[in-house]
């Protein structure tokens, strides 16, 4: 009888340097989404338009997409420790030059300085799990990460907020900037690479079965095309470009403007329906982690494709509805767009199945920037969408020209959904689950 090897547990350093590398990513989100619930204040200080106040995000979320693919590069050749030190010294950078920022340009550059900065924590995290963790609690340590991560939404939505009007945009700012300071000593001084009985990460190939040493010496552009010849790793790509875009550009940007100005809330309610979509999401994780790790061949159609199919639903009830919607759809509205976030999780599930640990960072950057790919389109498309209808500042903002912005979401989760499926289809092929098409 054969006997099954033991899964290693992993020690107290495990848990230490995990511990301190998703308070960063936190921290990270708490960046990420500062501007979310004081974006009428930001509008205010630049005296900034819609299409304007998008590009805030616009252009934090493009420096973020595009430096994906670089970051997991450089994390495939250098590890996490470096990387997320550099990446939080960024964030600290420019979130200092917000808080002193004189005129929107500055501050664009600022958010591209975040924008760059953040990019590098998330994946670096992800990297700590892969090589401190067994394999076998992957599914689950990813979505714990995702949900003590989104913690930082509630920072950035309640703290950040309260201390922004009790004191000053500088001093607020300034302090999210001393808070990434410390942070990239903390994580220089804590996280190590890989377990000190490993002296250098080791690759095992998932299609070939061969072991090799990763060095920096990988050619960069093998792997990134190794990658994304997988279709696994497109299928990981398309998973997170369709699953969480939505729920991006309304914590991010447009959910309080929308909830206020649109639907007649009050700052406090809304707020808190803000709240509420990260603590659902945050609920939402360990069950979707554990479900994607008991259906490992199903979780396209069970779990990735039925969290778009409520956000679709949510949004369209929302959009028909006649008048400000009743609070108890804005909370099914919130409720189903948190499923969007720990659903977009398996796609990194994807992305270390079908790829060997030498390329693993550089297709978790692949699969990361089809997420906020797709949430700058729309969070651009919703502010472009009010300006056209000539609603572009706080004081001409409309519900029934949110209903427009925000149905521009529709094509977008419907290009998503067919390259799911298509990909999908080619990675059971890939693995021998679904026999090859016959050829015409």
């Amino acid at each position: 009888m054969t006997r099954a090897l033991p899964v290693s547990a992993p020690g107290w350093r495990s848990w230490l340097i995990w511990g301190v590398g998703v308070t960063a990513y936190m921290l990270a989100i708490t960046n990420r989404a500062s501007l979310s619930a004081v974006g009428v204040d930001a509008a205010d200080r630049f005296n900034a338009d819609a299409a304007t106040l998008s590009l805030f995000a616009v252009v934090q979320l493009a420096v973020y997409g595009g430096m994906q693919i670089p970051i997991g590069v450089l994390l495939d050749r250098y590890g996490s420790r470096p990387i997320m030190a550099i990446g939080m010294l960024l964030m600290a950078v420019g979130q200092f030059v917000m808080a002193v920022s004189p005129s929107i340009g500055v501050a664009l550059i600022a958010r591209m300085l975040l924008g760059a900065g953040d990019a590098a924590i998330f994946p670096a995290v992800l990297r700590l799990v892969a090589t401190w963790f067994p394999a076998q609690r992957g599914p689950l340590m990813v979505q714990l990460t995702g949900l003590v991560g989104q913690c930082g939404q509630l920072l950035a939505l309640i703290p950040l907020a309260a201390l922004l009007h009790a004191t000053s945009w500088s001093i607020a700012f300034g302090s999210i900037a001393g808070l990434g300071v410390l942070f990239a000593i903390l994580t220089w001084a804590v996280i190590r690479n890989h377990p000190p009985e490993q002296k250098a990460d080791v690759s095992v190939n998932t299609d070939t079965g061969a072991i090799r040493v990763v060095t920096s010496a990988i050619d960069t552009g093998t792997g990134i095309r190794a990658a994304w010849a997988h279709p696994g790793t497109r299928l990981a790509f398309w998973s997170h470009f369709t699953t969480p875009f939505a729920g991006t550009a309304f914590l991010l940007l447009w959910g309080m403007p929308f909830l206020t100005a649109g639907e007649g809330l009050s700052n406090a309610a809304a707020a808190s329906l803000l709240s509420l979509n990260v603590i659902v999401a945050m609920a939402l994780g360990p069950l979707i982690g554990e479900l994607s790790r008991r259906i490992p061949l199903r979780r396209s159609r069970a779990l990735v494709i039925p969290s778009v199919a409520v956000q679709v639903v949510a949004w369209l009830a929302v959009i028909l509805w006649p008048g400000p919607a009743p609070t108890w759809l804005l909370v099914a509205l919130v409720v189903a767009l948190a499923a969007g976030g720990p659903a977009s999780m398996i796609a990194f599930d994807h992305a270390r199945t079908h790829n060997p640990a030498h390329r693993l960072s550089t297709a978790t950057g692949l699969t990361n920037s089809g997420g906020f790919l797709a949430a700058l389109i729309a969070i651009f498309l919703i502010g472009l969408t009010l300006d056209l209808q000539g609603a572009g500042t706080p004081d001409t903002y409309s519900l029934e020209a949110f209903r427009w912005a925000f149905a521009t979401q529709l094509p977008l989760w419907a290009l998503g959904v067919t390259f799911i499926s298509i990909e999908r289809k080619r990675t059971r092929i890939r693995m021998g689950l679904d026999p090859e098409r016959p050829r015409r």
